[in-house]
């Protein structure tokens, strides 16, 4: 069936002449074949664990070579069209059976786990993604992250590490990259070098290719939770505590406008979709997302997500286009994904003309660094409004400002939640209710600390007990130093 895939074998070659190269290697004598002495300054042989990697690389090269011959032969045999209907056992006894063909006609033989994985493997590569698929399917990895065909790095539990995985080369990343965004009806190359999606899962997708990418294509991908985290899971984390958790409950129910402020991987999304989780069910809820992560469990909710140009510039939907849209659509509440541009205008408006309960996510260190980043932003929109109407409207808009942060040692923590209050004078005035206090570093980098109350009774304590949310005066006590 493969006879058209065999090379003859050239004259000369290793292959054409085994008897020659069998009947050479035992020309040593004796002596050198059993001397073991070392001439003063000459290199040591090599150790037991070089030779084993060096053993390890060999075969892992020839599995490479071996997994790309298949391949090509698996697409030439499999009508892929015919198979868009077939079930998966189908398609991976299919594979097997061509697969153990070949191997049969190359005159490859392989152990049982090596076979195992190899099929598996080829069946990533027709209809999945590659080196990718294993580790999109690894439930630990949250982000992975590919700077050429021979790196692939993982993040674990806020850690970076470098995976083994690789790619064949440039060409085989490159058909990966290929594979994923013309899915979604994008295009990658040279006039168009970078782009973002979204996978089948949810997952989200980012990459820039050559000639921006100096030394190999750069993807990254943050993997979609298919088990969201709620309250109670990120209290057992020690994200926040109970306490904060109730006063985090009585805010979103009495429909405060939240605003979730953090910096890259320090968990917005995550701390937003658990305040979600405190919305009445009755509620109306719009979410606006460029790229839709947010997992609401209400029974009324209407996702919107933005889309970019294509290839000619044109049919761009941005957030700000789908924020005006859904101002029409009765919601109760709008949640924003992220703000980063001029849709902040619309967003504010929002949540002071009757969408009371909004919420969103801002990129920034701090409460009062968030207060800073909403002006910049109103100023990119070109809105030109004197300094002290800007942040009338912003004090009179946002009631809650928390903050999410990643510490050093990987763990994602609450670090502070702070009410606006109203303005003075021409600054806005605000005050903190809880914080994370930093106390130390354990000899292993883990941090040490604890979440505290400051002390400070919530400006909207009347309004909590008003909604029937009368939170005991406990909670606003600070914890006794140790």
């Amino acid at each position: 069936m493969f006879s058209r895939y065999k090379k003859p074998a050239a004259p000369g070659s290793a292959a054409a002449e085994p008897k020659a190269a069998a009947t050479a290697a035992p020309a040593a004598t004796p002596a050198t074949a059993m001397a073991v002495v070392r001439r003063p300054g000459a290199a040591a042989p090599p150790s037991a664990q070089a030779i084993a990697a060096d053993k390890e690389k060999k075969r892992k090269e020839r599995m490479s070579e071996l997994k790309v011959e298949l391949h090509k032969r698996l697409l030439d045999n499999l009508n892929l069209s015919a198979l868009e209907h077939a079930s998966e056992s189908e398609l991976r006894q299919e594979i097997v059976a061509i697969s153990t063909e070949a191997l049969e006609d190359i005159g490859m033989v392989l152990n049982k786990d090596e076979r195992s994985t190899l099929f598996q493997e080829l069946y990533h590569e027709v209809m999945g993604l590659g080196p990718l698929e294993t580790l999109l399917q690894d439930d630990t990895v949250n982000d992975i992250l590919v700077n050429g065909p021979q790196q692939i790095f993982v993040e674990r539990s806020g850690k970076l590490t470098l995976t083994d995985i690789t790619f064949k080369d440039e060409r085989h990343l490159l058909r990966i990259i290929d594979k994923i965004v013309s899915a979604v009806g994008r295009r990658v190359d040279e006039s168009n070098p970078y782009c973002d999606a979204r996978l089948a899962d949810g997952s989200r997708f980012n990459c820039m290719v050559p000639p921006i990418a100096v030394d190999g294509s750069l993807v990254s991908i943050r993997k979609f939770k298919k088990d969201k985290l709620g309250v109670d899971d990120l209290v057992r984390f020690g994200a926040f505590t109970e306490e904060m958790a109730a006063y985090l409950q009585a805010a979103v129910a009495t429909r405060l406008n939240v605003i979730v402020s953090g910096g890259t991987g320090s968990g917005k999304t995550t701390t937003l979709n658990a305040l979600s989780s405190f919305i009445d069910n009755t509620e109306r809820i719009l979410t606006i997302e460029d790229t839709a992560e947010l997992q609401l469990q209400q029974t009324h909710v209407g996702r919107m997500e933005s889309r970019p140009s294509n290839v000619e510039g044109k049919g761009a939907v941005t957030q700000r286009d789908c924020l005006r849209n859904a101002l029409r659509m009765r919601p109760d509440r709008i949640i924003v994904g992220e703000t980063r541009g001029e849709e902040v205008i619309d967003m504010l408006q929002a949540m002071n003309t009757g969408h009371d309960g909004s919420m969103t996510t801002i990129h920034a260190n701090s409460a009062r660094d968030g207060i800073s980043r909403l002006e910049n932003m109103i100023a990119m929109a070109g809105i030109e409004m004197p300094i002290k109407a800007v942040r009338s409207q912003i004090a009179s808009a946002v009631n809650l400002i928390v903050q999410a942060s990643r510490l050093q040692d990987g763990s994602r923590r609450m670090t502070s939640i702070t009410e606006i209050t109203g303005m003075e004078g021409d600054v806005i005035s605000m005050q903190e209710i809880f914080r994370y206090e930093r106390l130390g570093l354990a000899p292993d980098g883990k941090i040490i600390g604890r979440f505290t109350a400051t002390g400070v009774r919530s400006a909207y304590a009347d309004r909590f007990r008003a909604w029937g949310y009368d939170l005991p005066a406990s909670i606003y006590e600070p914890v006794a130093a140790e």
